[in-house]
């Protein structure tokens, strides 16, 4: 019995006033509310709220970047209340927001950093606005079809000459300002121009009239070059580059290319390369395939505390990844990210005479292990990495060392206990994992399974060398387990291919109980999992929604057989216990978008953005829109599937007429996957979403950590 005298547990936390607490504990939970929110609305609550809501703790910078509920009359308003203390602002990607919007940014006048990329501008309201920002020093921006430099004005070209770092993304030919940041010691710049516009017609990719400045890199630390497929970028990309050959800056540290598919090497780019060689030493490298491929080019850099390095679809072997990477052993702790996707022969002594399946030589994973042991992001993806079965050597044992490892990309295969045994069936692996009957129809909110599963049962499994990683690196944030043949219908960096290739037969042994074993991962954000042949039932799904708890973006493709979705009632369970949930992509050929299935997807409430990419697939309209209305934050909707175009396009507009007003950054794309419109269709979604969810591709270690904001 409670003792009476004591006060009611209920009582107690009644009698908790949030005024109570310090201002310190105070800032530190208003940080966490979206600066429209914090301004125009809790301000206006309390007097004590309204003093400590203008704090430069919380107005020195303002973030928009994924404030999709922030209206063009929000903005406007925020920006008229707090513009003279906000010193940073990041509007990337507010793509729904207009430009005359985007014009109050004027009103800031002391800013120092300012992300507009993926804004609306053009070259005279990009000229009114710097013109008004006389202390801008970091500024991203889009460079449009029809950008004109010539429009821009002298007190805009002075503030430019101040910018000491520059993000520009391209989809035309141009310099872009360039030419006009004489101070620059960062440039960014993201090629995104396509080879024919749309009416058919090809560009050219020299620049137009007036674009023909000289760049000025003379000061430059860091130049960072990403391509889009096509020739377009590369001729463009050349153009920038031949400034540099001509005289590389001395204080060059990071020097990064990331070009999809080949890109033949220039005299120009020898001469650029040799001269850095010579001149400078490197804290971050990143080359297109080619330019490495046989040649010595590793072995003359020199490098200076080396914090990334990209060899991405390199034909790397082991052999020159010890000797002229970690030069035979040497300690680099101060590497942070290495990116090794696609390199086929990385974990192998040579190249010459091994073939893809082969298995991998521990000794070389050993001294990389060992070199680079303060790793935060490693990607190994794309790749067949066999372990052999020598005690203590495989793969995921020697992976476990990285106890600092943040983020991890592997292939499916590389996890696999061993090679296949032909008196092992992949049922055998996973019959304890599955708590119902096979095939039997699970009802929605029904709970079909031991409560017990979300705990003891899980961890009373036998350990295999997946899970001995997973325990060893239990901070991890982002995990990709990625079919080495896996194939996506629509791709980031690849063609998209029709008949992709088999799975890896080593990864036929990974299946519900391997992906069970990820829901000890308490601390993971970010899930991807690609062609894993071997899941019966997706039981190991309900693991993760349950002990997940902090998961907020999740990639499902190819699992399973394919010709039938086996693992949707477990999806559906896991859906139920994802709320921080907000990106969920779903590619699977046969994929039915139905009433059962957006029911559970209703559970997620933080959900806004939503993809589902499936070649044969079917939606139920009516369980489409019911879901749109209960699913308050979604404001982006792509689906891909194999319904006609008539039903697309009504469905579509029915989301828009119903949704738009009160969901200003709404995008809502609903199309037949293998319809010939399909690439118009594309070019006219935010990059933002393209890049980040609708277009597949491996993220970890994409680019080097802190790159930019």
């Amino acid at each position: 019995m409670p003792n009476e005298d004591e006060p009611n547990t209920v009582d107690l936390m009644n009698s908790i006033n949030l005024m109570e607490f310090s201002d310190e504990i105070l800032l530190h939970i208003l940080s966490y509310i979206p600066s429209t929110d914090l301004i125009l609305n809790v301000r206006r609550t309390c007097r004590k709220l309204a003093a400590l809501c203008l704090d430069k703790s919380l107005t020195h910078t303002v973030l928009l970047h994924r404030d999709y509920q922030a209206s063009e009359d929000k903005v406007k308003q925020l920006v008229r209340e707090i513009g003279k203390e906000i010193h940073q602002l990041n509007m990337a990607g507010c793509y729904w927001l207009s430009g005359s919007t985007i014009e109050h940014v004027t009103r800031c006048r002391n800013l120092v950093k300012v992300n507009l990329s993926g804004c609306h501008l053009t070259s005279i309201r990009l000229s009114k606005m710097l013109s008004a920002l006389q202390h801008l020093r970091s500024l991203a921006i889009d460079v449009n079809p029809g950008f004109d430099a010539s429009q821009l004005s002298s007190e805009c070209k002075a503030t430019l000459s101040r910018v000491l770092e520059l993000k520009q993304t391209l989809y035309t030919p141009s310099y872009g300002v360039v030419p006009c940041c004489t101070s620059l010691e960062k440039l960014l710049l993201y090629f995104e121009i396509l080879d024919r516009t749309r009416e058919g017609a090809i560009l050219s990719g020299q620049l137009m009239v007036g674009q023909s400045n000289v760049p000025h890199y003379q000061n430059l630390r860091v130049f960072y070059a990403r391509l889009a497929p096509g020739y377009i970028n590369q001729e463009v990309v050349r153009l920038y580059l031949a400034v540099l050959s001509d005289r590389t800056p001395e204080n060059l540290h990071a020097f990064l290319i990331s070009v999809p598919g080949s890109f033949a090497e220039s005299g120009a780019t020898k001469n650029l390369l040799d001269s850095m060689a010579r001149n400078v030493s490197l804290d971050a490298l990143q080359l297109p395939k080619s330019w490495l491929n046989g040649s010595s080019l590793l072995q003359n850099m020199k490098f200076n505390n080396p914090f990334y390095f990209s060899f991405s679809r390199c034909t790397l072997s082991g052999g020159h990844l010890i000797q002229r990477v970690i030069n035979g052993g040497k300690d680099l702790k101060s590497l942070a990210s290495l990116n090794l996707s696609g390199c086929i022969h990385c974990l192998s002594p040579d190249s010459l005479f091994r073939k893809a399946e082969d298995d991998i030589d521990s000794s070389i994973l050993e001294t990389l292990v060992m070199s680079c042991c303060n790793l935060k992001h490693l990607n190994l993806s794309a790749a067949h990495h066999h372990s052999s079965e020598d005690l203590g050597k495989h793969l995921c044992q020697l992976l476990a060392q990285l106890q600092h490892l943040r983020s991890l990309s592997l292939p499916v295969c590389s996890i696999a206990d061993s090679a296949p045994k032909t008196d092992k069936t992949p049922t055998q692996m996973v019959t304890n994992a599955v708590p119902r009957g096979f095939g039997k129809k699970v009802r929605i909110g029904v709970q079909t399974y031991p409560r017990s599963m979300s705990s003891d049962s899980v961890t009373q499994r036998p350990s295999s060398v997946f899970w001995t990683l997973l325990e060893n690196v239990p901070f991890l944030e982002t995990l990709e387990l990625i079919g080495s043949n896996f194939s996506s219908a629509m791709p980031r960096n690849e063609p998209a291919i029709r008949n992709s290739l088999p799975p890896c037969s080593r990864a036929q042994n990974v299946g519900d109980a391997e992906v069970a074993a990820i829901g000890q991962l308490a601390f993971l954000r970010n899930l991807t999992l690609a062609q894993l042949p071997s899941i019966l039932t997706g039981s190991g799904l309900i693991s993760i929604g349950l002990q997940c708890q902090q998961l907020q973006t999740l990639s499902l493709a190819n699992l399973g057989m394919l010709g039938k979705v086996v693992y949707t009632s477990a999806l559906s369970d896991m859906l139920k216990h994802c709320k921080q949930l907000k990106d969920l992509r779903l590619e699977q050929p046969y994929f039915s978008a139905n009433a059962q299935f957006f029911q559970a997807l209703s559970h997620c409430s933080s959900l806004q953005r939503l993809c589902i990419i499936s070649r044969s697939g079917t939606l139920q309209s009516d369980a489409v829109m019911s879901f749109m209305g209960s699913c308050l934050g979604l404001i982006m909707c792509h689906m891909f599937t194999g319904e006609s175009l008539t039903a697309c396009k009504n469905l579509q507009q029915s989301i828009v007429r119903s949704f738009q007003a009160e969901r200003p950054a709404l995008n809502v794309v609903i199309f037949p996957l293998l319809h010939e419109g399909l690439t118009d269709v594309i070019r006219d979604v935010p990059m933002m979403h393209l890049d980040e969810i609708t277009l597949f591709k491996s993220r970890v270690a994409e680019e080097p950590p802190n790159l930019w904001w």
